[in-house]
């Protein structure tokens, strides 16, 4: 085709467009369609931009034109959409110089990209739209967006979008922000439009949140906001609580201080929700890591409605009864669950001490009498204990219940295992954040509850011994069978003895941790299976900086990858439609096949 200086090219004959009234050209590898309607000439992309059908194919009346594969429909002279899940089309400029039409096929960008990908997430958001959600995902991340921008823009959806406060859907974008510098590139897309996509479904239909404010004064002093803030949360005040909060981060208190004011209520009774309370605010403390804390306003205010509408396990029957377990830990924590004064006692006998744990100390926390652990646990901070440490020895234990889960329990429980375990990782967050004195009391709920599972763990399924699975295979080759292993139904102590001889054939963890990471992304994981792989993850590097033994450091991994085996397969809708939108976005085409 002949150019013009200004970077025009020929297209077509003008009297064979309006005889026609459409054609298709293909000029410097761009496919436009040219229409000539109602006097004029217009050109667009040829690819509808849903799903890439021929444009050239579609119908155009009244200065709409439509796609015949979906309907979606477009301004003509203008390219835009009528219905948001479809995006605008791409316009080009046309002219008609002595009867030809010549279209120029490389106009300048009104956008860049990174710029035109951010209002699409905030449409996929929005509308809950999961092709435009993926599509914008894999467009961002592409573009060179850092993955905490699109991140920091779904937290404020989700936190200004659910008046229920936080959720699932925003617990799930934070653990796989904690979990994406471990992926394979590919599947940090993945991770993105997964995190995106739950909070998107979590926030749809329902009503957004009204802000209450902070008080009009920084100068209330600290220790008496927190009073505020768990007398509210006790009498489930919603917007007093809030208005603490809110105050809390307006005073500028140092970020162990607001943590200090959401934990001690979150484990002023114990084990509140089955566990989500206090994981939902060690997750929120958790993105403003990524985001930063000029997002810690409206993200910590979204934890005031879970606090005020938990279920308190203190009310509940397996607490009382037949042994009453909230009485064993209302005599430590000094006569109320509430209170602290008798672990602060505790904690001063043993100021200046440092403890290790006896060689026992594992085997009594796995055991079935609960005042040994309650005393286990009470001598431990009296001989020197740390709540970091006392919180990395449970939730070891916690995840011993995982691994060690058998297969012939009702498949349901599997949660109840899942949920101690994701618990013991929250305090253990907790305890790393603030050194306050009421994560002890979440150390020894989750104690209780790695108690209360003990029958999950009759007769215990094997966890795999160092050396025991030595094969001398290759370690690409034992990924490559734990992959395909996903593929089947009940596999799951297949899958702990896999990752054991993984590690027994001297296989690199981050591999491991790949191989796991795609095989869970490719899944419709639901929102547990996503907490149960960031928790191994966070604890199997927690127990390499801690140098413990082997057999230690391997469990968690070893732990998740069975708990996955019992999950998977799904139907993997989610897989699909992200594969049609990186295929998109390729500008390949999918309406052929």
């Amino acid at each position: 085709m002949d150019s013009t200086p200004d970077g025009y090219r020929e297209a077509v004959d003008l009297a064979d467009l309006e005889a026609e009234k459409r054609a298709f050209v293909s000029v410097d590898g761009a496919a436009i369609a040219l229409f000539h309607h109602e006097g004029e000439v217009r050109a667009v992309d040829n690819r509808c931009p849903h799903m890439g059908f021929p444009l050239a194919e579609g119908t155009v009346e009244d200065g709409i034109l439509t796609c015949h594969w979906h309907h979606a429909r477009f301004e003509l002279a203008c390219g835009d959409t009528f219905d948001p899940w479809a995006d605008d089309v791409q316009t080009y400029p046309v002219e008609v110089r002595d009867g030809t039409v010549y279209v120029d096929p490389d106009p300048p960008r009104e956008r860049p990209p990174a710029e035109h990908w951010t209002d699409r997430l905030e449409t996929g958001l929005e509308e809950n739209l999961r092709l435009v959600i993926a599509k914008a995902a894999i467009g961002l991340l592409e573009a060179g967006v850092d993955y905490r921008e699109p991140t920091a823009t779904t937290l404020s959806f989700g936190t200004r979008y659910r008046e229920d406060g936080w959720g699932s859907g925003l617990t799930i974008l934070a653990c796989l922000a904690n979990v994406i510098d471990d992926l394979a590139p590919e599947n940090r897309k993945r991770a993105l439009y997964t995190g995106v996509r739950h909070v998107a479904s979590d926030c749809a239909g329902e009503s957004p949140n009204f802000d209450q404010p902070s008080f009009g004064t920084s100068e209330v002093d600290v220790d008496r906001l927190k009073r505020w803030f768990r007398d509210c949360i006790e009498v489930r005040d919603t917007d007093g609580a809030e208005r603490c909060l809110r105050t809390a981060v307006a005073a500028d208190l140092p970020e162990e201080r607001v943590a200090e004011i959401v934990f001690a209520a979150a484990t002023d009774h114990p084990y509140l929700s089955s566990g989500h309370v206090l994981d939902f605010a060690n997750k929120a403390f958790e993105t403003l890591e990524h985001v930063g804390w000029d997002h810690a306003d409206d993200c910590l205010a979204s934890l005031v409605d879970p606090l005020c509408d938990a279920t308190r396990s203190d009310e509940l029957s397996a607490w009382r009864g037949p042994i009453d377990l909230v009485a064993l830990l209302e005599d430590v924590y000094g006569g109320d669950v509430s209170e602290t004064s008798g672990l602060a006692e505790l904690a001063n006998e043993g100021e200046g001490k440092s403890w290790s744990p006896p060689t026992v100390f594992r085997e009594t926390l796995l055991g079935d009498d609960p005042e040994e652990i309650v005393d286990a646990l009470a001598d431990a901070i009296r001989a020197g204990a740390t709540t970091d440490e006392l919180a990395a020895a449970v939730a070891r234990a916690a995840a011993t219940r995982v691994a060690q889960f058998g297969t012939a329990n009702e498949f349901s429980d599997w949660n109840t295992v899942h949920h101690t375990f994701t618990y013991a990782n929250a305090v253990h967050g907790a305890t790393r954040r603030t050194d306050a004195i009421e994560c002890y009391r979440g150390v020894f709920d989750a104690a209780v509850s790695v108690y209360l599972d003990r029958f999950l763990n009759t007769p215990p399924a094997p966890v795999p011994a160092p050396g025991e699975n030595d094969t001398g295979r290759e370690s690409d080759a034992i990924l490559e069978e734990l992959h395909s292993l996903f593929d089947e139904e009940g596999r799951v102590n297949e899958a702990g003895r896999l990752a054991g001889e993984f590690f027994d054939c001297g296989g690199d963890p981050a591999a491991l941790k790949r191989t796991l990471g795609h095989g869970l992304l490719r899944e419709d994981a639901g929102f547990h299976t996503i907490q149960n792989f960031e928790a191994a993850f966070q604890q199997f590097e927690l127990a390499v900086a801690e140098d413990v033994d082997e057999q230690a450091r391997r469990l968690p991994l070893v732990t998740t990858a069975r708990y996955m085996a019992a999950h998977f397969p799904t139907r993997r809708e989610a897989e699909q439609t992200f594969t049609i939108a990186a295929r998109l976005n390729r500008g390949e085409t999918v309406h052929e096949e």
